[in-house]
């Protein structure tokens, strides 16, 4: 199902890359890890992989995901941002989804998912979003079953062995290192702003990628 939210948009790579020229090097941005996928690869994913290590770990398309985040960014910035839920159930993803909600003004979910936040109007703290964003589409499974089920589109971040049945859209990304974490989510929040016309293409957003990345508690103290 993936691609299906956005077939009127055509993915550019080359303007893709300008998002993260002014603010992050080529260089800086492979060092957060954001294209090592892992040892299994998915039907699902192939498309995205561009080789495999000799370690075995399958590397993904950095240019693709590049695109497809800009491409995430212009669908996203369309709808209100104030109805847009970002969920995470993974602890390293708990900074990232609040600091791209503080950004865009979105959502931020990174509690347990409970049954019925999307489908049951009775439950207190029901939301009715216009568009899903999850880390992980196995983890975050529950949430991506009720937006499926209440027709919600949903924009997932996907490592090379995820599945992607219920998913809109697919961004191929490392979605367990903090930092290729960190770096995912603060470029998709730096495009909706672009997209948005909140945020100009040289201008800096308030947070680094290192102020997105969860920090363990030894790291703190």
């Amino acid at each position: 199902m993936s691609g299906r939210i956005i077939d009127d948009d055509v993915e550019d790579e080359g303007s893709a890359e300008r998002l993260i020229a002014s603010q992050v090097s080529e260089k800086s941005l492979l060092s957060t890890g954001i294209r090592v996928g892992t040892l299994v690869k998915t039907k699902s994913m192939a498309q995205f992989i561009s080789r495999t290590r000799g370690d075995g770990l399958h590397i993904i398309d950095v240019g693709k995901t590049l695109s497809r985040i800009e491409t995430a960014g212009r669908f996203i910035s369309r709808v209100n941002l104030s109805h847009v839920v970002v969920y995470s159930s993974r602890e390293y993803g708990m900074t990232p989804v609040e600091k791209f909600a503080e950004l865009t003004g979105a959502i931020a979910l990174t509690e347990r998912f409970m049954p019925g936040t999307f489908t049951n109007p009775l439950y207190p703290k029901h939301i009715d979003p216009d568009v899903v964003i999850v880390t992980d589409p196995a983890m975050d499974a529950q949430a991506v079953d009720e937006a499926s089920k209440i027709g919600v589109p949903v924009v997932a971040v996907c490592d090379t062995d995820n599945l992607c049945e219920n998913v809109d859209f697919v961004i191929p990304a490392n979605n367990r290192g903090r930092r290729a974490l960190a770096a995912v989510m603060w470029l998709l929040a730096r495009s909706i702003l672009v997209q948005s016309g909140l945020l100009t293409l040289d201008q800096p957003l308030k947070y680094s990628i290192d102020d997105f990345e969860t920090k363990l508690v030894e790291e703190t103290q």
